[in-house]
């Protein structure tokens, strides 16, 4: 699933529908959302940002900021998921304790 792309000269976004959006009408639940399908999903991927390739400076900025941050999200998405998992094992642990008392 391609989350940002490249089209046109312009960036867009996938949004909650399927539809591919301009990138400038991106709202904090889209960042969100995008987030957690890089996060949780089995393919989240994206168009390289390439400035010759997008034409619209403010394109340009939120494209280049929003896949940045996509990119090091994924990369990091092992890391985020062994967090998770011990802050759950230590829960876990200290429920296990409380009930063998």
């Amino acid at each position: 699933m391609k989350l940002l792309r490249t089209n046109e000269g312009r960036g867009e976004y996938l949004d909650g529908a399927g539809n591919y959006v301009p990138i400038e009408k991106i709202r904090k639940e889209d960042l969100l959302r995008l987030a957690d399908a890089t996060l949780n999903g089995d393919v989240a991927d994206f168009d390289e940002y390439d400035e010759s390739a997008i034409k619209n400076r403010a394109h340009q900025v939120i494209y280049k900021s929003v896949s940045s941050k996509l990119r090091d999200l994924r990369n990091r998405r092992d890391e985020f998921k062994d967090a998770a998992a011990r802050l759950f094992l230590e829960d876990y642990e200290r429920y296990q304790g409380s009930i063998a008392k």
